[in-house]
């Protein structure tokens, strides 16, 4: 069984702790390790291969640091140049696989869900696996114990051909309103859809072919013109770009005769809003649930997560309050799923704290924004160690680098030389410089800049360790 985990989403839900480029899957929200870690982890057992990741091209070298740091591995990771839902993913992933002569059951994950009761998921894949092997298309349903609104539901019925625990799909609902959610849960006879599948290669990519044609085809030419790397590929932008985007559901769940459901009672939760962060978490004797530099006074069933500032809350009930660096959220915990609306207006005015938190995380580090004017900009500078930027030069701006930890190798121009702790250097504009870690320790420095442009697009880059284009840095905003 080859699990094939989908890590693309944006987590627009929980601004302003998840962004664009570093989304929630990727966050430590509930526990030491990060929910994408979790994921990778929890398949660690007999007869489950290593993974193959699908992720957005822009968040690859946060998945292979996670990876790294946590000794994880993965067969392939397809990188998407932009997100097309999840059949499109799947079928990249699949057809990968059956071209390399292994039409073997997969397990398809997503990156960002959360599962408490580790031995009824491995009693459910067993289940599953019965099922699948005989060409069936299994989804996982989460009983529907409560009247949620947020979720999609599946109807079941029972199917005497198929093995034991398994019933069939009747019919898929969209998330209904409160009265409807009752009834579902009066029933019995609904599920919760919880986005995780299991079924053969093969039999994936008949029904996609049979229900929707232009993916199965686009995705087929996508690979076909795709790029591989030591088991990283990078699909073909200007293919994939012409792939319909849906999801499996759409495209061949709610279209076979062969869709059932295996149970799932496993403590799921999709982790997609602040009110399930708050439903997962331990909680004081008030019902609050705090995280952060945190003070909290006659207050009920809020959840306050603190990111350095002290955040006070008096007198409140049921509130949601979120501080980062550049941006706090406060909302009434029923109204947490709206999140997502304010995300919209922030992308739609081009604001960055949709895409970026002030502390941006590349491969070679990371850098944090501490101030910035007119014309200049002061930023935190982490490099980890053996690790080097690219050898570069901007046109509109000069740079004063102060080393606070650690040694800096520096490369302008044609003179190569160290820095150690409290010194600093100057690298004027239009000079070629580099910024290396040549230590064992991470290098930590300050980084002041001076111009009349300051943003991360003037660059023109000349060496590159990471394989990273310029249009790739003026894209995304890598050093």
């Amino acid at each position: 069984m080859i699990p094939v985990i989908l890590s693309g989403g944006s987590g627009s839900r929980l601004w302003p702790l998840s962004r664009k480029q570093y989304p929630k899957q990727f966050l430590a929200l509930t526990g030491s390790d990060s929910m994408f870690q979790q994921t990778i982890k929890r398949l660690s057992f007999a007869g489950m291969e290593a993974p193959v990741l699908v992720c957005n091209k822009e968040h690859r070298f946060i998945i292979q640091e996670q990876l790294s740091t946590q000794n994880l591995s993965a067969q392939s990771i397809l990188l998407e140049p932009f997100g097309r839902n999840t059949a499109p993913a799947v079928a990249i992933a699949a057809m990968k696989l059956v071209a390399e002569g292994r039409d073997e059951l997969l397990l398809v994950l997503p990156a960002d869900h959360v599962l408490d009761d580790q031995a009824s998921f491995e009693a459910a894949l067993t289940i599953a696996r019965s099922a699948a092997e005989k060409g069936e298309m299994v989804l996982f349903g989460v009983p529907a114990n409560s009247p949620e609104t947020g979720y999609g539901y599946i109807r079941s019925t029972a199917d005497q051909s198929l093995p034991q625990g398994v019933v069939r799909v009747e019919s898929f609902v969209e998330k209904p309103d409160a009265a409807r959610a009752v009834e579902f849960v009066a029933s019995g006879d609904y599920f919760w859809n919880s986005g995780m599948f299991m079924f053969r290669a093969s039999r994936y990519l008949e029904e996609l072919k049979r229900h929707d044609a232009d993916i199965y085809d686009t995705c087929l030419l996508a690979l076909e013109r795709s790029n591989e790397t030591d088991h990283v590929v990078n699909i073909d932008e200007a293919t994939f770009a012409c792939c319909p985007d849906n999801s499996i559901d759409y495209t061949v769940m709610e279209k076979t005769d062969r869709a059932c459901v295996v149970p799932l009672d496993a403590g799921w939760n999709d982790v997609g809003s602040w009110s399930s962060i708050w439903d997962v978490h331990d909680k004081d004797v008030h019902g609050n649930v705090v995280k952060g530099d945190v003070m909290v006074h006659d207050s009920r069933n809020c959840l306050v997560q603190g990111n350095g500032k002290l955040v006070s809350i008096i007198g409140l009930d049921d509130i949601v309050v979120v501080e980062t660096k550049d941006a706090t959220m406060i909302s009434h915990r029923n109204s947490v799923q709206d999140v997502k609306h304010v995300v919209n207006e922030l992308n739609a005015k081009n604001r960055c704290e949709a895409q970026n938190h002030c502390e941006v995380y590349r491969p070679w580090g990371s850098y944090d924004s501490v101030d910035m004017g007119g014309r200049f900009q002061v930023k935190h500078i982490t490099v980890k160690p053996g690790a080097q930027l690219s050898l570069q030069m901007h046109h509109h701006r000069a740079e004063h680098w102060i080393v606070v930890a650690g040694t800096a190798e520096v490369t302008c121009d044609d003179r190569t030389f160290l820095l150690t702790e409290n010194q600093s250097t100057y690298i004027p504009m239009t000079a070629v410089h580099r910024l290396s870690n040549p230590g064992k320790i991470p290098l930590e420095l300050i980084e002041v800049q001076s111009g009349t442009y300051l943003g991360e697009d003037d660059i023109e880059r000349f060496e590159d360790v990471y394989g990273r284009s310029h249009d790739e840095a003026a894209r995304i905003e890598v050093r």
